[in-house]
């Protein structure tokens, strides 16, 4: 054997034994999995968590504690072995992921998601001494960019031209320049974008997705995929909550009956007539601290008018204090629950809706404290037979926010009373600086409450009993595991600087995604069996040798995708098959070549080398051009596109190798003493 036949030999065994060892992993993987989902099933009987709540609990290093907290005795003990052996398991197969082929969402199954950026927004957060004008430039310039197509940023400037104002009468300094506040509000924009980004990525990871992929798209939409995930709304949930985490002061009784007291009155002026009094008038006894109301349901466009019916819901029915509604028409939407109408509002949930709408009316706003607001408490509840919405006052800058967050748990109330025993609670712990901050408050309010608000919510209000140097801080009384775990992993994922919105959503069910993997294997199969047989039976022994080299084409593309952790999709499949029929047309090439030569009467060996050489050319022209394509395609193209044009370059490129180099070594490699005249005539 010459050295370079030598050479070539050990080339092509080194390169099988590389793409045996590459693609190992990923028929580990599979085996793996089902012992994961075996674990995954006993832990859940002994213990009765759900399989999203022990994947979470593996991701956040929290399941044994869960498990712990939710079994006893002998349960708890196989519970508590067979979740170390899960967590065992988990880390392998995480490893094992690192090197196997990942395969896309419509393989299989999860979801596809295009989020915006609200810009609008966004400037109204930035925007300074607002007023309608400034209301109405936001709310043309979303109109334009959503009818016309126009860009954000162009709109905006151009409704402020129009109303010749100028930019800095809303942000930046006095006497700023036009074209430096927009650079500046870009720069915002830009940098928004950039952290959503990188906020979204963070909450994915903690969700535990399987290599989520998360792109910027434009400069306003930002594309996730998310591959494997069975509980799709969960996961949208998780991304699009603003989870901004805010410590406010409740402000106190005399201050909240104050500023009630000049809510009723604008009320009483602003309503038409006395006539909606009249229906419920039956004493004009103010309400009192503690006192007894007598409920009556009136109509809501008895009430404010037909015009205010748009707020409410189907029923729009109030319930009204009839002892308080003509001198107190506000307070009458209000109820004490717990016997005392103190620092907690209680808004019976059929006038929530009434009672939003005069909070939000301009002459009601004029008389509520500049330092203060009112927000809405997360939950409802329930009260003898009503259901009623916490309402609470609280100072509008806050004492600390999320920012200064250094992590969120879950656990399981253990049962300072009854009401919270074995419901899930989130512990949040600060940094330094925001321990400072925390014990500071905490030992200045004594005897206060301190609202927890969650994007604009009031998660909870506990009473600060007192001075809490530890910096620690839950949120109880949340009921659902899974939705504790969920408000941890956004907590400590951080805020979205500004909202996001779906535009796109395309979902591929775990069912759907697996008779693609049938169909897609089955098309190959066939098309693969078919080409075999076509060789065979057309070239004979050379097609045999071209079949060969075609299986080696497969097994390289695919060591290549597993090297370099490759994404498989339906299009990539695809992508795999054309490659087949482009490595059988380069040895069609390269045989109709040998034909041609052999018919000049040339030797064996010459007319093999001849027709090697003068297809080499043709060969080369056509997957240059093809790969050219390819290259474009994965450039600029996105998710589906992108798998097909991977997987048709790697292929490209593979069967260049094993048509021209793995066929000729094993036609150079046929003993001197065959027939190679019979075994080229075809």
């Amino acid at each position: 054997m010459q050295r370079r036949q030598l050479f070539k030999v050990i080339l092509v065994a080194g390169l099988v034994l590389f793409s045996l060892y590459a693609l190992y992993p990923t028929v580990q993987l599979g085996g793996l999995q089902d012992q994961e989902t075996r674990l995954i099933q006993e832990i859940s009987e002994f213990s009765g968590l759900d399989a999203s709540t022990i994947m979470a609990g593996i991701t956040q290093g929290s399941l044994e504690s869960l498990v712990r907290q939710t079994t006893s005795g002998d349960s708890q003990s196989v519970a508590l072995d067979r979740s170390a052996e899960l967590i065992r398991l988990s880390r392998k197969i995480e490893s094992v992921e690192n090197k196997a082929i990942r395969r896309g969402l419509d393989l299989q199954g999860g979801t596809y998601l295009v989020y915006e950026v609200d810009l609008p927004q966004l400037m109204n957060d930035l925007g300074k001494n607002k007023d309608d004008r400034f209301e109405d430039i936001i709310k043309a310039t979303q109109e334009q960019v959503e009818k016309e197509g126009l860009d954000f940023f162009d709109a905006f400037t151009k409704n402020f031209a129009d109303r010749n104002i100028r930019l800095n009468r809303y942000f930046g300094r006095k006497g700023q320049a036009d074209d430096d506040i927009l650079a500046d509000l870009q720069n915002e924009s830009a940098d928004a974008i950039d952290r959503t980004v990188q906020v979204l990525r963070n909450r994915v990871d903690e969700f535990g997705v399987s290599e989520p992929s998360i792109t910027k798209q434009g400069s306003r939409r930002i594309i996730i995929e998310l591959a494997g995930i069975t509980n799709i709304q969960r996961a949208k949930d998780v991304i699009g909550t603003t989870a901004l985490l805010e410590f406010k002061l409740v402000k106190e009784a005399d201050l909240i009956w104050s500023v009630l007291n000049d809510i009723d009155r604008v009320v009483k002026t602003e309503l038409r007539g006395q006539e909606a009094a009249a229906q419920v008038q039956t004493d004009t006894t103010q309400f009192s601290e503690g006192g007894e109301s007598a409920d009556a349901e009136v109509k809501l466009e008895d009430l404010f008018g037909g015009g205010a019916t748009q707020e409410s819901s189907a029923d729009t029915a109030l319930l009204v204090d009839q002892n308080t509604f003509s001198e107190k028409p506000f307070t009458a939407l209000l109820r004490a629950t717990g016997g005392r109408f103190a620092d907690v509002i209680s808004v019976p949930t059929q006038n929530a809706a009434a009672v939003q709408r005069w909070l939000l009316t301009p002459r009601v706003l004029e008389v509520i404290p500049a330092d203060a607001q009112f927000l809405w408490g997360k939950d409802v509840y329930t009260y003898g037979d009503i259901s009623y919405r916490p309402l609470y006052l609280v100072k509008k800058e806050p004492e600390l926010t999320g920012a200064l967050l250094k992590n969120a748990s879950v656990s399981i109330a253990s049962g300072e009373s009854n009401l919270s025993a074995g419901s899930a609670e989130v512990h949040m712990e600060l940094n330094n600086e925001g321990s400072k901050l925390f014990a500071k408050t905490t030992g200045m309010n004594v005897g206060k409450k301190l609202a927890i608000v969650l994007d604009g919510r009031v998660a909870s209000a506990p009473n600060i009993k007192e001075k809490i140097p530890s910096g620690s801080a839950r949120i109880d009384n949340i009921g659902a595991m899974e939705e504790a775990q969920d408000l941890a992993l956004v907590l400590r994922a951080g805020a979205l600087p500004a909202p996001v919105h779906i535009i796109t959503e395309n979902t591929v069910g775990p069912s759907l995604g697996q008779d693609s993997i049938r169909k897609g294997s089955n098309s190959a199969l066939i098309g693969l069996a078919l080409v075999i047989l076509f060789m065979i039976l057309y070239y004979r022994l050379p097609g045999v040798v071209a079949d060969l080299a075609l299986v080696l084409n497969i097994l390289f593309v695919l060591a290549i995708m597993a090297s370099f952790h490759a994404t498989l999709t339906l299009p990539g499949i695809a992508g795999i098959i054309l490659t087949v029929g482009m490595a059988v047309d380069a040895n069609v090439l390269i045989f109709e070549r040998i034909r041609e030569e052999r018919r000049t009467g040339k030797t064996p060996r010459a007319y093999i080398d001849t027709g090697y050489g003068r297809a080499f050319r043709t060969i080369l022209d056509a997957n240059i051009t093809t790969l050219i394509t390819a290259i474009v395609l994965y450039s600029f193209g996105t998710g589906p596109i992108r798998g097909f044009a991977l997987t048709l370059s790697i292929g490209i490129i593979a069967s260049m190798f094993t048509a021209i180099v793995v066929t000729r070594l094993i036609f150079e490699l046929l003993p001197n003493k065959m027939n190679l005249d019979k075994v080229f005539n075809y």
